[in-house]
This record gives structure tokens, C-alpha cells and sequence, in this order.
């Protein structure tokens, strides 16, 4: 098949020349433009990433085309009106980095419970007393895990591996589920209220925007720790503030922050020209939070494993593969 990827890292490149040996294959750094249009005249597949608009008017000028696969999970870039009428198949990466975000999610964790960063900070000073170092353990705890798709579950397999209890919040709880996953289902009001550790792997919505906030913050254990690897404005960050200045949160781990609003796919960030554009080194360092000894804030890169960005291309290949067998997957 003739295949054209768009918005291609030099790395892809090699990985995609490697397994897709055979095809002839077209590469471009840049969004898909007008002016590809000329090559890809007798083109197939194409392959895109969030920043190629893939019109109608595009589309009514590639007439052998017959698969989009976009390297993401999103596809608002697509026209599916469009690709639906003239019969072309869309698929996407429906989820990566499931096991990355959780051990993520964990390393924050560790790091708060075994006060790591202060430890290692003191060590280098040359200082080697245990003031204020003590820690506590994670078995025996209750972890709260709001949110339990593919990474909640994650999340949750490696809570038993320590030993911990485990209470989550869904939409719609399963209760074969919860049996099967030896956990209890429960609101957001009374799991805060019991949880050690709460952790949210939610996706972002009108429903889901504030879930934590100055109302909840209040009902939330005392001494309990919240992490945060999802997206910023689940949680209001006035409550973050409220819960460490009342002593009703010992510590909090965030890789996202409310105010990261332009943010669509996590490999967004990775992109060359990304942080030419963004005021992200300015929202970091000018944030509020930065200043808690007890907040520990990563730059959203709980998704950034080799294995992860592997996975995107991987599946990215198999849709590609399965439609070439006419058993097309991942289909949107």
C-alpha cells in the first residue's frame, strides 16, 4: 500500500520503515497542507497527528484514499462526516501509557510518603539526621481511586501489591467488578472522607471539571495525601490550597495543573514547536503551588515512557495491518 504519515519525529520514521517494510511509504514532518495534495494523489492510507486538519476539502482530493489512522486518541481533527460518507475508515490509539501514568502515579506517591525529596535535598547538604523524615507506610492504607478505567485498574493492581485497601468512584459502577477487583464502590463525598491516598484518572468533561473542590476539600481525611495525573482541572486549585493551609492534606503530587488549557493529547508536548507557543515555563514557575514544601509538581510527563510513544506507533501499525486483512480495529 502507498501510507503518508504526517507530523513524524526523526525516531518514528526509522521505527514505522522497520515494521512496515514492504509499503511504500511517504514521510512529512509538517501537518497535512494543501500543498501535499500532489503527492498523494494515489495514496491510501494516511496517518496524522492532532495538528493536521483533515477537511473536507482535503478529503474531496484524495481519491484513492480508504484508512485514516491518527496517531491519537482524539479525532475532533477529522471530519467523520465526511470520511463517513465517502466510506473511508478512521481509526485511533485508543489509550497508551496505561501501566507509565500508574507507575507515575506511584513514584509521586512514594515520594510523599517517604518524604524522598526532602531526604535526598539533605543528603546532598551534607546533612544526615532524620528530623522530620519520618514517613509512613503504604500497607494497611486505604487508597481512594477516582476513576477506574484502563489506568485506574492500573493503579489499583499495584495498591494490592502493597497491601493496601482499595475504594474507588466510577459513573457507573460495576459490582462484578468490584468483587473481581476486591474493592467497594462509593461516592466522591464519602471516599475522600476514608481515603488515605486519593488518586484521579479521570478524562476531563463538563461533568467531571472541579470534581475536587473548596466544598469536598473539607470532607477529606485528615492527613490524607491526593495525586493528581490526570488532568488539571479536575481539581480547583483553591481547594489544594485551602486543604495544605488547614492541615487537612499532608501532601499532594500533581503532573497537571488546573490551568493547563491547551492541552489535547499528551504527545502534544513532546513536539518540537510546542513550547515555542506555550506559557507553560511561566505557569510553572509562577504557580502558587510551587512554593509548598509538601506539593511535589512533575511537567505532565507522567505519560513519557519509551514503551508508551512505542505503543502509539505500534497500534498505529496494526490498524494499518488489520485493514490491509479487511478486519479493520480501532475503527471511530
Amino acid at each position: 500500500m502507498k501510507i503518508a504519515f504526517f507530523e513524524v519525529e526523526g525516531w518514528e520514521k526509522t521505527y514505522l520503515e522497520q515494521k512496515l517494510a514492504g509499503n511504500e511509504l511517504q514521510f512529512y514532518s509538517t501537518p497535512l497542507r494543501e500543498e501535499h495534495i500532489p503527492d498523494l494523489q494515489n495514496t491510501e492510507v494516511i496517518s496524522t497527528f492532532i495538528d493536521s486538519a483533515v477537511t473536507k476539502e482535503l478529503l474531496d482530493q484524495l481519491p484513492k484514499l480508504r484508512l485514516i489512522t491518527t496517531r491519537s486518541t482524539g479525532y475532533d481533527h477529522i471530519d467523520m462526516v465526511c470520511t463517513k460518507y465517502k466510506n473511508i475508515i478512521t481509526c485511533n490509539v485508543p489509550h497508551y501509557g496505561t501501566h507509565t501514568v500508574a507507575e507515575h502515579t506511584f513514584a509521586l506517591i512514594l515520594a510523599l510518603s517517604r518524604k524522598l525529596f526532602e531526604s535526598v535535598e539533605r543528603t546532598k547538604r551534607g546533612e544526615f539526621d532524620h528530623n522530620d523524615l519520618t514517613g509512613f507506610d503504604l500497607f494497611g492504607k486505604t487508597i481512594g481511586i477516582v476513576g477506574l478505567g484502563d489506568i485506574g485498574e492500573s493503579v489499583l493492581r499495584m495498591a494490592k501489591g502493597f497491601g493496601m485497601n482499595v475504594v474507588a468512584y466510577a459513573h457507573h459502577p460495576d459490582e462484578d467488578k468490584a468483587r473481581k477487583l476486591g474493592l467497594s464502590f462509593l461516592d466522591v463525598k464519602e471516599l475522600v472522607s476514608v481515603s488515605d491516598v486519593i488518586t484521579l484518572h479521570l478524562p476531563y468533561m463538563k461533568e467531571t471539571r472541579h470534581i475536587i473542590n473548596k466544598t469536598n476539600i473539607k470532607k477529606f481525611k485528615r492527613g490524607s495525601i491526593l495525586i493528581n495525573t490526570a488532568r488539571g482541572g479536575l481539581i480547583q486549585t483553591e481547594a489544594i490550597i485551602y486543604g495544605l493551609e488547614k492541615g487537612i492534606l499532608k501532601g499532594v503530587g500533581l503532573d497537571v495543573l488546573e490551568e493547563e488549557d491547551t492541552i489535547k493529547e499528551e504527545r502534544q508536548l513532546l513536539k518540537k514547536d510546542f513550547h515555542k507557543t506555550s506559557n507553560f515555563r511561566t505557569l510553572y514557575f509562577d504557580h502558587v503551588l510551587m512554593s509548598k514544601e509538601n506539593v511535589l509538581i512533575t511537567p505532565h510527563n507522567a505519560f513519557n515512557s519509551k514503551e508508551a510513544l512505542r505503543m502509539i506507533l505500534d497500534v498505529t501499525v496494526e490498524n494499518i495491518m488489520e485493514f490491509a486483512n479487511s478486519k479493520p480495529q480501532n475503527t471511530v
